[in-house]
């Protein structure tokens, strides 16, 4: 069974600072939201469907761009795959990577290949042939550059794409074919994973990617860190060289060890200050534009409070012992991270990934009778109420009292393997 690890699962800029960024242009308008639609209007967040091929399979893909009509500069960028059914993963959107683009001018296209999400079509495995994976992958996504080049608010010649994992790996596929308008390529931690039995599946990708070297028609970009978990330094230098000795133009790039793990990288909101600075060099080099033009207002967040300081498990109210255990340990997870309890005793923890107070509040929800409100979110506490109602009162007496034979919760986690996002429930 082939498995690899999507970025998942994982702009500040007051209007007082533009005095000090001559480059600002405008400031990116806010319109009314509707929260629930799940989109970002502040950069203008849709979904539109992809046709991909002849038998109406249509795309899932998400995109972000600034206001007005454009022509805008494009980069597409391209998702892994997670563990379990294709169908299941959720709706990749590269947030941060998105924001940093919109800010620069562009407009940014995610597309869920076939048989992703909610995508049309089915999941296409070849099994340990690595090189067909990534051609098959590349197909939905050469499917999507000749949507974007119809479409009025598309720069067609001035075109990027950008793949994660199994995404980079696609793109680097992608790159043998001719491709009008796309400038480079973007390789993120790039590869597939196959742990079934009699898969060589390292010395495959070695093989792929020198088939795709041979090949290659654009100059490209690769990082990887030096402990990602799926594809280590030894690897990614093997992959690159076969690449480059078969004729492949790429410059590797290999950052230092990112949090837990570096195959997450891309999915933080500290991600940038690894990616950014090689990326926008290799923009530059080929002739797209990096200067900042667009300020995106920065996503609402919940207020500090005095109500407690953020290492006092004993002022978390509603929590039974065991959940104030759980909470020290919440204080030993990486930031971006958020911590939610609800009145029946109910508790969980996110870290990582894109929007952890969302998924920490969404999971929360679904475990508890009662609504789920956040206690503290990074190193602060966010809670407000320090007078509680009769019936909250109950409550806590109810969730802290011991139940006779009652054996105690176990704190789960999510998929271990997933380096975006931890959760934990009770």
């Amino acid at each position: 069974m082939s498995r690899t690890l999507s970025f998942r699962t994982l702009i500040s800029a007051s209007i007082a600072a533009l005095a000090m960024l001559p480059a600002l242009a405008h400031l990116q308008e806010l319109p009314a939201t509707d929260a629930s639609a799940e989109l970002d209007y502040r950069m203008n967040e849709h979904i539109v469907q992809v046709p991909a091929g002849d038998d109406g399979v249509t795309l899932e893909t998400t995109v972000f761009q600034p206001n007005g009509p454009g022509p805008f500069p494009l980069i597409v960028i391209n998702h892994g795959k997670d563990s379990g059914r294709p169908s299941l993963q959720p709706r990749d959107r590269f947030y941060y990577m998105a924001s940093a683009f919109v800010k620069r001018g562009y407009a940014v296209m995610v597309p869920m290949r076939q048989g992703f999400s909610n995508s049309g079509g089915r999941y296409r495995d070849h099994g340990c042939d690595m090189t067909a994976n990534g051609y098959t992958q590349a197909a939905d996504i050469r499917a999507t550059l000749d949507y974007a080049r119809r479409q009025s608010w598309v720069d067609s010649q001035r075109m990027v794409v950008a793949g994660q994992s199994y995404g980079g790996l696609a793109t680097i596929a992608l790159g043998t074919g001719n491709l009008p308008g796309v400038r480079g390529l973007i390789n993120f931690a790039g590869g597939l994973r196959d742990d079934s039995d009699r898969c060589a599946w390292r010395s495959q990708l070695v093989s792929a990617f020198a088939e795709y070297g041979a090949k290659a028609k654009l100059p490209s970009l690769w990082m990887y860190g030096q402990n990602d978990s799926l594809f280590g330094p030894e690897l990614a230098g093997r992959m690159h060289a076969s690449y480059v000795e078969a004729g492949g133009r790429g410059r590797l790039v290999e950052f230092p060890s990112f949090k837990r793990d570096a195959h997450g990288m891309l999915a933080s909101r500290d991600g940038e200050k690894v990616w950014l600075a090689d990326t926008e060099r290799f923009l530059q080099e080929i002739g797209m534009p990096t200067a900042v033009v667009v300020d995106v207002p920065p996503p609402p967040s919940a207020a500090r409070t005095g109500f407690a300081q953020v290492d006092d498990a004993e002022a978390v109210p509603f929590l039974s012992e065991h959940g104030r255990r759980a909470y020290r340990d919440y204080l030993t997870k990486m930031t971006p991270r958020a911590f939610a309890v609800s009145p029946s005793g109910g508790w969980t923890w996110a870290e990582e990934g894109e929007d952890p107070e969302g998924r920490a509040l969404a999971t929360c929800s679904a475990k508890s009778k009662d609504p789920c409100r956040l206690y503290s979110v990074d190193d602060y506490v966010v809670w407000t109420d320090g007078r509680l109602d009769q019936a909250e009162q109950t409550a806590i007496t109810a969730s802290n009292a011991p139940v006779p034979g009652a054996t105690p919760a176990t704190a789960t986690s999510s998929d271990p393997t997933t380096s975006v996002g931890s959760t934990t429930v009770r």
